[in-house]
């Protein structure tokens, strides 16, 4: 867990010194937040970059999310039904009384008039107890269908690979698990029951004109059928553009996200004007796709209330001519006219429901996209358990068997890969930028996969081990020693979230940290705060060499854990990894050859290679690349 968890974190920290990238290994995608660029350059690469929702991905996902609540669903489709029985039967009463109660009160017989108030109050009030408590049962669907969308995205987003987050900004996420999301909440508990009000209202409607006069009643239909394709035209045209807005917020939210995380190379390379300018550029888009989405409400808006309006005045022009000719009843005609009435009064909220829907209806493709992604290390359908060590046999055996490995980008960065490294072995790993050591380390931590042939924990392939296995037996500590916000003690603990205080602390006094954390304000109990700002690069990488005591792996993996720090902080650490090194097997990327010296073998690689191998005594005593190498680096020193 600590290995996935930090180098996930690292990769997303702009202040990790990035070095170039190894022959066909992609960068990630994400801008340099300290440099300026063309405006308008990110946002020429969103609809790249965007998943791609495959058909009925979205449908699919709606159903997932409404699956558990379908009692609940038919539940509140027979109270809407109910709900809209009762509401729309008010122009029915209204003209039994004109046609009816009207002369029966002529007749001095009140009782006609007397079953049409209790009729319209009772229908009145039974409308609003089930919209209210229709409104109650879906707002409390929704809710539970959002709460599990965003648990989805979380769990999601932490199951990809590490290829994926190197070229998926986080920003985008963050948009995914925001913006996107609340799109949706606005359709589900603002834009539904409009919806459903208005499809059961106008069916309703449409029956029941047919029924009252069908003559009449297929005039009025027929005068409303250009609002059909004015709708129509609507959602195809407001589709496009919320598409648009939707991928400008976020743009906003990437630049925002990416500037303030690197805000201190921005602020030491002084790019806050160049920033600003990226940034308005991508405002103003945002504020572009606005605009049009607030133009094309208002053609909608006045082109339906030009086509009810004129139907309604067809409608009473003939229906009055039937009046004044005996062949329609008056009621009939005011029951025409109010039901005519109810028909078009959703044109406002049919229009705010319809743009709420097209922007929910993109956010919903986005994550639906974000959703299909699937593991670049997928779980085992039958995973293995690793053989249990003999008793005081130290570490695991590490076999690369002609492993081959390229980047989705580029060439092979290990063309073919043989490595042997007994169990409890301690192998520094040298070379230039570029020669394939951290690919090496993500590979044998399977944060990627090789291309081809197998990597062996004990005889078992890296790709049969349940994820939760692997980590118990591999663990990576990566130069950022990324901490969370919280304790020391809860950052420790990452390595064995069961641990009691003793054990956490135990583990701290054997690297040698515990000096430092008791001189903390609260101690272990300290809170680190964001990315462990309130410590120091030496004192967070001791933290992250007590997690991994504490996590007690077989085998241990140090990609460059001493290259950010100064000599006292270098020292420090080399002395934790004497601690944490011992009876384990431990693969050492090393950048700074102090960190060598410990190791009981090292490996020179040069184009995914190895092409010296021994201990460093002998290396350096021959004339051979790592000689070099050495003493470049005395020379240094002096």
């Amino acid at each position: 867990m600590s290995s996935v968890t930090e180098q996930a974190a690292g990769k997303s920290d702009p202040d990790r010194p990035q070095g170039p990238a190894a022959p066909g290994q992609p960068q990630p995608q994400r801008p340099d937040p300290g440099a300026a660029q063309a405006p308008g350059a990110t946002d020429g690469r969103d609809d790249r970059d965007e998943l791609p929702a495959p058909d009925g991905a979205s449908r699919a996902l709606v159903r997932a999310l409404m699956g558990p609540h379908k009692a609940r669903v038919w539940l509140g489709a027979v109270m809407i039904l109910l709900q809209q029985a009762a509401v729309q039967a008010g122009p029915l009463i209204v003209a039994y009384a004109i046609d009816r109660a009207i002369p029966a009160l002529r007749r001095h017989d009140h009782g006609p008039l007397i079953a049409v108030a209790v009729g319209y109050i009772g229908c009145a009030l039974a409308g609003g107890l089930l919209q209210r408590a229709f409104i109650r049962l879906s707002g409390r669907v929704s809710q539970a269908a959002l709460l599990d969308l965003r648990g989805r995205i979380f769990r999601h987003a932490q199951a990809l690979g590490l290829d994926f987050h190197e070229r998926y900004t986080s920003g985008r996420i963050i948009a995914r698990a925001t913006s996107d999301v609340e799109s949706i909440r606005e359709l589900l508990t603002e834009g539904l029951q409009e919806l459903l009000n208005v499809g059961l209202s106008v069916l309703y409607i449409c029956v029941v004109l047919l029924c009252l006069d069908w003559g009449l009643g297929l005039f009025a239909l027929a005068t409303s059928v250009p609002l059909v394709f004015t709708i129509r035209s609507f959602r195809r045209r407001s589709g496009r553009v919320y598409q648009r807005r939707s991928a400008a917020t976020a743009s906003v939210i990437v630049r925002f996200t990416e500037t303030m995380n690197g805000i201190r190379p921005v602020q030491a390379f002084r790019r806050e004007a160049s920033n600003d300018e990226a940034f308005d550029e991508l405002n103003r888009t945002h504020e572009r796709a606005n605009g049009d989405a607030i133009l094309e409400m208002g053609r909608f808006t006045v082109t339906s209330w030009l086509i009810a309006n004129t139907s309604v005045a067809l409608v009473v022009l003939w229906g009055s001519y039937r009046v004044a000719s005996g062949s329609l009843a008056l009621g009939v005609l005011a029951a025409f006219v109010l039901y005519l009435r109810r028909l078009y009064a959703p044109i406002d909220p049919l229009g705010m429901f319809l743009n709420s829907y097209q922007s929910a209806a993109a956010s919903l493709a986005k994550i639906a996209g974000l959703l299909a992604q699937r593991p670049s290390v997928p779980e085992p359908a039958q995973p293995r358990p690793l053989p249990d060590r003999a008793s005081g046999r130290p570490g695991r055996e590490v076999v690369f068997d002609g492993v081959r490995f390229a980047y989705r980008t580029g060439g092979e960065v290990l063309p073919r890969f043989d490595l042997t490294l007994p169990a409890g072995q301690t192998v520094a790993v040298v070379g230039a930028t570029g020669a394939g050591k951290s690919t090496l380390a993500k590979l044998l931590a399977r944060f990627y996969d090789p291309s081809g042939g197998r990597i062996t924990l004990d005889g078992v392939d890296l790709r049969e081990l349940a994820t939760a296995e692997l980590r118990r037996g591999s663990v990576m500590v990566t130069q950022e020693a990324f901490l969370f916000s919280g304790t020391v003690a809860e950052n420790i603990a990452i390595g064995k979230p069961d641990a009691s205080r003793e054990e956490i602390e135990l583990a701290a006094k054997a690297i040698g940290a515990h000096d430092f954390i008791a001189s903390l304000p609260e101690g272990y109990d300290t809170d680190v705060r964001k990315r462990g700002g309130r410590i120091s690069a030496g004192q967070r990488q001791l933290v992250a060499f007590a997690r991994a005591l504490l996590a007690d792996p077989a085998v241990l993996i140090l990609d460059e854990a001493t290259s950010s720090l100064d000599v006292p902080g270098e020292r420090a650490v080399q002395r934790a990894m004497h601690t944490v090194l011992s009876g384990r097997t431990a693969v050492i990327i090393a950048h700074r050859l102090s960190t060598v010296g410990i190791a009981d073998r090292v490996l020179v690689m040069e184009g995914g290679r190895i092409v010296e191998d021994g201990t460093p005594d002998e290396l350096i005593a021959g004339d051979g690349r790592f000689a070099g190498l050495h003493q470049a680096w005395r020379e240094s020193l002096v």
